[in-house]
């Protein structure tokens, strides 16, 4: 093994590197959230259709699908410090591409640098985490980690909202460019070196399975909820196809290979197995739920963008300050006693979610919005951070990888099937009304949809539950 600027744990110097990495990360999914909620503006001033404006999210998806599986190579063959810079010069890079951008197009491909500069930093920071801190210690740290990722995309919507209404979409890129520049010069003078520099042999062909099979799962599955066609578009099927089979192909050479661009043999262990699935399950839940509010309070309400911020706004705020409560209890107590009742407060709220109507109340939204960010709080870090836990320390940049992208196929996966089921509940409901020109009519079917997208939510969480009661804390690995 070729060790290059490893350094002993006694020398890190945990707050800078910390303030580092939480800075570059709030920024970076400020970004990624902040500009879904101007959508609507950007198809009138650009005068682009709905189907092409979609494209600004399921570019980044795509991008961060096919990045994600091979950051586990990356953090094996540069130093955290590299690694850090680039992600935040590719960040900076973009969003000011995006604040300059004259057209869709310019727009687009500055979506696609910033994906580079998220795609490269997510896995870095768990990874880094698991490295610096030790165990006992871990499930605090993971819950400052999800403050940032929870808070930022609970504030993105608001200041989007609050921008739209006295400046324009450029603005949201110009805000948040100085404090990447604030984070990367601030890396620059404190990251410190982390992982061991072990660089392995580096597979073409496992690089081209897993662009193609990632790639093509998280690009069928986008268009299924997004495109014209559906399910049975040509494009959505073969994407799904080619990358099922390119999938288990990339499998079959990983397991087979003495150095593998991502290990697979990490799920020889059980609760990393559990942490994977309750993640993903969460992810779904928590990335369909993102998508039918903002739609259910601004079509089916009549709200304002701003406004449908507001009130999602507390929920979020919340989420982010309750994850380091959660990760000091998983520190207490394990696992089990936070999951478990987070997939009970969760099922619960998708059921009354599941019974909105026109006539519900801004409040009865909020306090909904507020107990599920809750009971998402509780499932999410306690997890992530105990499957990663029974991990031998050589597994860690796998670990982050494999969790890391399955979450964005969760994303992919989760939003499309609640796109076709809220479609399918609106087609129900159209059909049954007797004058489909009546102005209420698209937002009361709307509605109808938003509920059915709502159940299957609520199922999923069910599962996350039954799945729950078989996790129980990990005796960490040092193997």
């Amino acid at each position: 093994m070729i060790l290059e600027n490893a350094q002993p744990s006694k020398q890190y110097k945990v707050m800078p590197i910390m303030i580092s990495l939480l800075t570059a990360g709030f920024i970076g999914m400020f970004s990624e959230t902040a500009l879904n909620i101007a959508l609507t503006d950007l198809m009138k001033e650009l005068h682009i259709t709905p189907a092409t404006v979609q494209w600004l999210t399921t570019g980044y998806l795509l991008v961060l699908g096919i990045l994600v599986p091979v950051s586990g190579l990356l953090l094996q063959w540069f130093t955290t410090r590299q690694l850090f810079i680039v992600s935040l010069a590719f960040s900076i890079v973009g969003t000011l591409i995006a604040a300059l951008a004259p057209s869709f197009p310019f727009l687009l491909a500055a979506r696609i640098v910033q994906a580079l500069g998220t795609g490269l930093l997510l896995p870095l920071m768990f990874n880094t985490i698991l490295v610096i801190f030790p165990p006992h210690k871990r499930g605090a740290a993971m819950g400052t980690i999800g403050l940032v990722i929870m808070f930022a995309p609970a504030t993105g919507p608001t200041f989007s909202g609050l921008v739209l209404e006295h400046l324009n979409w450029h603005w949201i890129f110009w805000i948040s460019l100085p404090f990447l520049v604030l984070a990367l010069l601030f890396g620059i003078a404190y990251m410190q070196n982390v992982s061991d520099i072990t660089k392995p042999k580096i597979d073409v062909l496992s690089i081209i399975l897993s662009t193609i099979g990632f790639g093509g799962i998280v690009f069928g599955f986008s268009n299924a909820g997004e495109g014209s066609g559906g399910w049975s578009s040509p494009t959505v099927i073969g994407s799904l196809t080619v990358g099922a089979i390119a999938l288990i192909l990339f499998s079959i050479r990983q397991l087979t290979m003495k150095q593998p661009m991502m290990n697979l043999r990490a799920f020889r262990y059980p609760m990393f197995i559990l942490g994977v699935v309750i993640v993903f399950i969460c992810m779904m839940v928590i990335l369909s739920t993102m998508l039918l509010l903002p739609m259910y309070l601004q079509s089916g309400l009549m709200l304002t963008a701003f406004t449908s911020g507001l009130i999602l706004l507390p929920g979020g705020i919340l989420n982010g300050f309750m994850s380091p409560v959660t990760g000091r209890l998983f520190d207490k107590y394990g696992p089990r006693w936070l999951v478990i009742p987070g997939f009970v407060i969760t099922a619960a709220v998708l059921w009354f979610f599941s019974n909105i109507t026109g006539a519900s109340t801004a409040l009865l939204i909020v306090v909904l919005h507020t107990c599920l960010m809750i009971g998402i709080s509780m499932i999410m870090m306690p997890a992530q951070t105990n499957g990663l836990n029974q991990l031998p320390p050589e597994f860690y940049p796998d670990g982050t990888a494999i969790m890391n992208t399955l979450q964005q196929m969760a994303g992919a996966i989760g939003t499309a099937v609640a796109v076709s089921i809220m479609a399918a509940g609106q087609k129900d409901y159209m059909s049954t009304v007797k004058n489909p020109n009546d102005p209420s009519a698209y937002s009361h079917a709307l509605i109808a949809g938003v509920q059915h997208a709502f159940i299957f939510a609520m199922i999923v969480a069910v599962i996350g539950l039954i799945s729950a009661f078989f996790m129980k804390r990990v005796k960490v690995n040092h193997s």
